[in-house]
């Protein structure tokens, strides 16, 4: 029995991948556009600790339903790559979220 067979409401895991890609998205932005220019010109190096906290938390949080994703699903080593890839890169999951939409409904 599965992590997601545990879930008293089933969650289904490309919807959940998608969604923290979202989140994960916009974390990386709001690191790269807000916090890290209140370091750097407002002398708060305590806004990159906190919200780089929340962000690598929620990297890791990625990784990890990536890999679940992985190996409840059929899906091609190369799709999360692709996946992995774009959670590296500023706007990559907005980018990549129309194919997502696509793989959550199965037809892609």
């Amino acid at each position: 029995m599965g992590v997601w067979d545990r879930m008293p409401v089933k969650i289904r895991p490309v919807a959940l991948l998608r969604r923290l890609a979202f989140v994960e998205g916009i974390s990386f932005l709001v690191l790269l556009g807000i916090a890290m220019p209140l370091k750097h010109f407002a002398g708060l190096p305590a806004a990159v600790k906190y919200v780089g906290w929340a962000h690598g938390l929620l990297f890791i949080a990625l990784c990890l339903v990536l890999v679940q994703v992985l190996m409840s699903t059929n899906w091609p080593l190369k799709r999360a790559a692709l996946v992995f890839v774009a959670a590296l890169l500023p706007f990559g999951p907005f980018v990549l979220d129309r194919r997502m939409s696509a793989w959550e409904k199965g037809e892609a």
